[in-house]
């Protein structure tokens, strides 16, 4: 059976849990790949609506092994608020399974991550606070705690000790706030160890038997492309790949066993915190596709920027990631507009770019090219075939199929689970 990826096309916030939520129990495995608690997904089943951070969409689903892998940056304290919030709503968490070597977020990432963003004034890149980009900057300066060091208290003390001796310097002489201690962090991370040992495996062999016993597993990008750490729009980007490439070094899987890279993307554009956005709208209609749209971040509240389709994004989106199939979700936000523009290139000072231009200052500078398409008035919530939306919103999803670089396979027209329209079966 296949290895399926899903993961954004834009800048987040399109819909990811959902792309998982439609394969349902045809999966046979939900991993996690990359991130921490820094995004959010929502998932509408009924009347009930879940929001996740850390945990992967695969939680919900009865008979999916959901898994956290070895490139996630893990909040013990965000992951046992999860898991006490599904277990009080009747939801059966006991299959989680969560990387030995997967990273942990300590309360001195927390402390060091919120400082240093207020002491970067003007420059804020518009992180969450959480704690994320410094635990990957641990991980890879190689003085992080992992999931095992909670084993050896011994061996989780040393590294502690050895984080603040330098972070207590920093935290106190520059930002002139109080020292961490050692003992506090330790007790804090040991207070967990119970809740997480029966959960803690090798996923990496774990993902690799699945393969071989001829089951599904799909992995579920957190944040999108355009936030991928070497190739997002840096430095207002998150601290992981994001990407499909992303899937392999974070979960221990080879490439080769990824055959469908599924993408999600927004009839419209999004985005939460700093950064370039061409096609940022900052009239009535920006406030109107917020509106409508609901678009409020899953995990920080914050109103997220509005914009335009912007068909270089997904094209780059497509080539990077090597997309199979895109899902188009929201499209029924767009419902009422006499005409909707779509962005098909770029103009920086004078010069015409078809693709995402090489370099940052181009792109921050870059003024969106539109081709207008004739919107519908018509309520396209209830339909489930193409045959079943206006011409108009078919010509839309056709035009956008033609410029985004690969198929659209589905199509979300609302908030619910069975609001899709599907064109192409998401694994067969």
């Amino acid at each position: 059976m296949p290895a399926v990826l899903i993961t954004g096309a834009q800048w987040g916030d399109e819909g990811k849990g959902r792309a998982t939520d439609l394969l349902g129990s045809r999966v046979d495995y939900v991993v996690k790949f990359n991130g921490g608690n820094n995004a959010g997904h929502t998932v509408v089943i009924g009347d009930e609506k879940y929001a996740l951070h850390l945990l992967p969409s695969g939680i919900l689903t009865p008979g999916v092994v959901p898994v956290i892998s070895n490139g996630v940056v893990v909040d013990l304290a965000v992951l046992k608020q999860e898991l006490d919030a599904l277990n009080g709503r009747g939801v059966d968490t006991s299959r989680l399974k969560l990387s030995a070597n997967a990273h942990v977020i300590t309360a001195y990432h927390r402390t060091l991550d919120k400082v240093t963003e207020r002491f970067l004034g003007k420059r804020q890149i518009g992180t969450t606070g959480r704690g994320i980009g410094p635990a990957y900057a641990d991980k890879i300066n190689r003085v992080g705690i992992r999931i095992q060091d909670l084993f050896d208290e011994s061996i989780l003390r040393q590294k502690v000790e050895a984080a603040l001796d330098f972070k207590n310097q920093v935290l106190v002489k520059i930002y002139n706030r109080r020292a961490i201690g050692v003992d506090e962090v330790v007790e804090e991370l040991l207070s967990f160890r119970d809740m997480i040992e029966p959960m803690v495996c090798d996923t990496g062999l774990l993902l690799h038997e699945a393969m071989q016993a001829d089951k599904t597993v799909l992995f579920e990008a957190g944040q999108a492309t355009m936030l991928d750490i070497d190739h997002g729009t840096y430095p207002f980007v998150t601290s992981s790949n994001a990407t499909a490439g992303g899937a392999s070094t974070g979960s221990g899987l080879p490439p080769h066993n990824i055959d469908r890279v599924i993408s999600v993307v927004k009839a419209y554009t999004t985005r939460v915190g700093a950064g370039p956005f061409p096609t940022e709208l900052f009239d009535e209609m920006g406030e109107m596709l917020a509106t409508v749209g609901h678009e409020y971040g899953t995990t920080t509240g914050r109103t997220r920027r509005c914009g335009w389709y912007d068909a270089p994004i997904a094209r780059y989106a497509a080539r990077i990631n090597g997309v199979t199939d895109f899902v188009l979700t929201k499209l029924d936000v767009l419902s009422g507009l006499e005409t909707i523009p779509v962005c098909v290139a770029y103009d920086v000072n004078g010069v015409r770019h078809d693709e995402m231009p090489v370099n940052q200052t181009d792109f921050h500078h870059a003024k969106p090219i539109y081709e207008e398409f004739p919107g519908w008035s018509e309520d396209i919530s209830g339909a489930r075939t193409m045959a079943d939306l206006p011409v108009n919103a078919q010509n839309y999803i056709k035009a956008l199929e033609a410029m985004s670089g690969a198929r659209i396979s589905a199509v979300g027209v609302g908030p619910e689970r069975e609001q899709v329209v599907v064109l192409h079966d998401l694994i067969d």
